[in-house]
């Protein structure tokens, strides 16, 4: 069924609701395991329709914030999510609580408990008034950066288009751009202050009222951690911290001195080439016929994959009035389809959304046809992040359709943007554990936090006085730190496997795709750890991962000059 297709029905809680205590008797009253599976699969079949409605309604809203009928329906899904999942918990618990446990393990296998028990963790009744302030804070921080529009020699854009302009050649035009794009920030400033204030206050509540010390533990069970915490987390850091900023020091050296500058600024971070970054040819037409034809030579799984993308109109890309900003996939799993939203902006992003979102896409999709239960069908963030970044890097022989002439400038770049990623990911991840470790910080404190981990991470950075990026507020664009808290560190471990997966396909590509193929495979039925070692690959907090990491990557840089 096509996207536009679709119907929409709007959740009925009180349905909801009863459907679910029948659902809660069944499995509480069953007289043997098989009576409980039965009940346990009806209501993950009920459960795949009303995913599916909360995922139009999100879709259809962000294509178009102005939707005022989509807006109302993503206001209602805010105010009725924490009601749901107060109900999917008490037959989570029923079912860890369950007398014939053993058979029911047998039969889904352990992993579902274990991921039950940190479901059952993330919430109980007391709690949900402050779920339903969270996501109203959210959604209206969501509406206000989606709603920002900019004036540009002479037009007003939305904020989104000034990607072109932040990468020009000319750095007088990037330092416009980069003003401009503060300036917004900074006119809305109080807004964005007093929402995050807001936000993480109300986070520290339900920390407490779960009975932590603050929202930190709650916030990891909320991304399902199951195999690695706050301490590998910090020791990942450190290990970039310690060997990768280095290498990533010697890089922007490099880069300065191929765009011709004496001392890098702010301004001049995006621009990795002195005639411009390398830009993707043709029209977004054009780019989106090149993916087609890059998967279909890809793989058979991938061409299957392609063509159901592309006729079931499942991708909205272009830039446009009203659009909010980013980039996702989502899915129906009532139809087994997968969804990819961007923003195209004329810059190398725009195929990055054919290969990494689209590898999102692509785990989805396979997954969904192998039978997995809901909870089971997509591993944890960082394993889910895996699939995407090392799509971005698996589907490199087929960069030329893209870019052609320019290509091996893009994959210079691209291997550089990934490598200077990870020490600003690793700083919004320390930057938000020192948010919610003292949340009564005031805006100007996080402000220094923020600058002082620019220090450890990105010491190479001048700012050159810009006010908003100056005082510390660049934070405040990234929308991470307000919708999806501790979610970014998974960025960095998936780009370190992202690499590892690169690395091994420069010595044998149909056996790193077999590798990617089967890490992919196993959906969420295995923990990170185990789909990791399970691929022959290094943990990313392991002792001395990123070191060798490192090194194999400043090889193939000294080996591929432009």
């Amino acid at each position: 069924m096509k996207f536009s297709e679709m119907p929409y029905t709007r959740p009925d809680l009180e349905k909801i609701r009863e459907e679910s205590a029948k659902t809660l008797e069944r499995i509480r009253s069953a007289a043997t395991a098989e009576e409980q599976i039965e009940a346990y699969l009806a209501y993950e079949e009920a459960q795949k329709e009303l995913s599916t409605a909360f995922s139009l309604a999100y879709v259809r809203h962000t294509i178009d914030t102005r939707d005022e009928f989509y807006e109302k329906e993503s206001d209602y899904i805010d105010e009725i999510s924490p009601a749901i999942q107060e109900l999917d918990q008490k037959i989570d618990t029923a079912l860890l609580e369950s007398r014939f446990r053993p058979q029911l393990e047998e039969r889904f296998g352990t992993l579902l408990f274990k991921n039950l028990d940190i479901s059952v963790r993330c919430m109980k009744p007391e709690i949900m008034e402050l779920m339903q302030e969270e996501n109203k804070l959210t959604s209206e921080y969501q509406r206000l950066y989606a709603s920002a529009m900019v004036e540009w020699e002479g037009e007003t854009l939305p904020l989104t288009k000034l990607g072109p302009f932040l990468q020009s050649p000319d750095r007088a035009v990037r330092k416009a751009a980069c003003e401009t794009r503060g300036r917004w920030f900074d006119e809305h400033q109080a807004e964005l202050d007093q929402l995050y204030d807001r936000l993480v206050k109300n986070r520290d509540a339900q920390g407490r009222a779960m009975g932590y010390r603050n929202y930190i533990p709650l916030g990891y069970d909320r991304l399902g951690r199951n195999s690695w915490g706050p301490g590998e987390c910090a020791a990942f850091r450190e290990q970039i911290a310690r060997d990768m900023v280095p290498l990533v020091a010697r890089v922007k050296e490099d880069q300065a001195r191929r765009i011709g500058v004496d001392e890098m600024k702010f301004y001049d971070d995006p621009l990795m080439f002195p005639d411009g970054n390398a830009e993707p040819q043709g029209t977004p037409d054009d780019i989106l016929a090149a993916g087609r034809k890059m998967y279909h030579e890809l793989s058979g799984e991938t061409k299957e994959f392609i063509d159901f993308l592309y006729d079931g109109e499942l991708l909205d890309v272009l830039s446009k009035e009203g659009k909010a900003p980013g980039g996702y996939c989502t899915d129906f799993p009532l139809y087994q389809a997968p969804f990819i939203f961007s923003n195209f902006n004329g810059t190398a992003g725009d195929v990055n959304v054919l290969t990494h979102e689209a590898g999102h896409a692509f785990a989805f999709y396979r997954a969904a046809r192998k039978g997995y239960l809901s909870s089971l069908m997509n591993p944890t963030m960082e394993g889910c992040e895996t699939h995407s970044m090392s799509m971005e890097f698996l589907t490199a022989p087929w960069h030329e359709l893209f870019f052609g002439p320019a290509t091996r400038k893009y994959e210079i770049g691209h291997c550089e943007s990934s490598l200077i990623f990870i020490p600003y990911g690793c700083m919004v991840d320390e930057f938000q554990h020192i948010m919610y470790e003292q949340p009564e910080l005031t805006p100007g404190q996080r402000n220094e936090v923020w600058l002082k981990l620019e220090k450890k991470y990105r010491p190479w950075i001048d700012f050159d006085n810009l006010p908003f990026y100056s005082r510390g507020a660049l934070w405040q664009q990234q929308m991470h730190i307000y919708m999806n808290p501790f979610y970014y560190i998974d960025y960095c471990m998936a780009q370190t496997m992202a690499f590892q997966f690169w690395l091994a396909s420069l010595e044998n590509r149909e056996e790193a795709w077999e590798k990617y193929l089967a890490f992919v495979d196993q959906g969420g039925t295995r923990t990170f750890e185990e789909l990791v070692t399970g691929a022959g690959m290094k943990l990313p907090y392991a002792a001395g991962c990123i070191r060798e990491i490192g090194e194999k990557i400043s090889r193939w840089i000294d080996g591929n000059p432009l």
